[in-house]
């Protein structure tokens, strides 16, 4: 009799194949939907731009399918306007002869134009184009990428990010507004490594910047010389005016807590600031250092983030993130040493209302009329 760990193998093994059967198969689907697009855009672009279609024929064609096809869906004005779009954004990326052969006057019946036929599209790829990322996505990922973005290298980007992340429209659409491609470089972090959900990873990386202006503290008011000056100032700077703290740092993020309480194994530990994020859900724990960045800064906050996960995170959140905020970084040496750790952390860098330039500061309004302002 054969061991249920042989069954559940065997029952595992076909439905990988399965599973990969199906996703060939979609791949397939789309790849012919997205050429059949094209080509279609590329009829009506020809037809519309550059011969005399009248005013609301595209809706006389979209209306004629549907009698014509009962339950045809995707092909109304708008989607086919979609479609010409589509092509007159990558036009680059099929031969011309589709263009020259209508500047020819040819007999009717071997002329594009006017004719039931639409010719095939042979597309000509440069070798550092992402091809296999362009037909995997879907046509409605493709239209957010084109009617939001006009550059080229950037839009390469995207079309990578969502064949990589498998992300939704909206999700996508979310992150090209807030500038994706701009802020992957920014903060040092090892998010891409170490967040096993890319779409995840991206949303961190666009979370945070990699610095902060925290000009509502002044450690000069707080009776601290910039000499004497250390992380419990600003860690109680930051306490004191929490509600600019996360306006700073961005949407979503709520207090936890400061010098919040840890224990494992009779030892305990005080992270300076804990925060929970609503868009990644997860909990985000920030360590305060008055100077450079130090490698050390590191191993203290991944024991801070093992012991979160291990023993405050709950079930359905995701691995917490760590962030340093010190005076100064070396952004290219952090890259290279935080890549060692396992768990989600970042580097960023602050400044205070004290590490403001004297002639910026005598540019600024006084404090009480601000706020009489706000």
């Amino acid at each position: 009799m054969e061991s249920n760990d042989e069954l559940m193998n065997v029952v595992q093994a076909i439905k990988d194949a399965i599973l990969q059967s199906q996703q060939r198969a979609l791949k397939a689907v789309n790849q012919e939907q997205l050429a059949l697009y094209y080509g279609i855009g590329r009829y009506i672009s020809v037809n519309t731009r550059k011969r005399n279609w009248g005013k609301g024929f595209i809706e006389s064609v979209s209306e004629q399918l549907r009698k014509e096809m009962p339950g045809l869906r995707g092909f109304s004005a708008p989607s086919m306007r979609k479609m010409r779009t589509f092509y007159e954004e990558w036009m680059m990326l099929s031969d011309n002869s589709f263009v020259e052969t209508n500047k020819i006057e040819l007999p009717e019946d071997n002329s594009f134009v006017g004719t039931n036929k639409l010719p095939q599209v042979h597309f000509s790829i440069d070798a550092d184009f992402p091809i296999a990322a362009f037909m995997s996505i879907g046509f409605s990922h493709h239209y957010a990428i084109v009617s939001k973005v006009k550059d080229p290298e950037q839009r390469k980007f995207y079309i990578q990010f969502a064949a990589d992340t498998k992300a939704k429209v909206e999700d996508l659409e979310q992150l090209i507004d807030e500038d994706l491609y701009h802020h992957q470089g920014d903060l040092p972090n090892n998010f891409k490594r170490t967040i096993p959900d890319q779409l995840q990873a991206f949303r961190a990386i666009t979370m945070f910047k990699d610095e902060y202006l925290l000009d509502y503290i002044n450690t000069e008011e707080l009776f601290v010389r910039d000499k004497d000056r250390d992380e419990k100032v600003i860690e109680q700077g930051i306490i004191n005016n929490v509600k600019n703290f996360i306006m700073t740092f961005g949407k979503d993020f709520t207090f936890v807590g400061n010098q919040y309480h840890l224990e494992k194994y009779g030892i305990e530990q005080f992270p300076d600031l804990l925060f929970f994020n609503r868009e990644l859900a997860c909990l985000v724990c920030v360590e305060l250092k008055d100077g450079s960045f130090q490698t050390s800064y590191l191993g203290q906050l991944a024991g801070y983030l093992r012991i979160l996960d291990d023993e405050v995170r709950k079930p359905n959140e995701n691995p917490s993130i760590g962030i340093i905020l010190c005076k100064s970084a070396n952004k290219k040496f952090v890259e290279y040493v935080i890549q060692d750790y396992n768990h989600p952390m970042g580097v960023a860098t602050y400044k205070t209302s004290a590490d403001m330039d004297d002639k910026l500061k005598k540019l600024l309004p006084p404090v009480e009329d601000l706020e009489k302002l706000l």
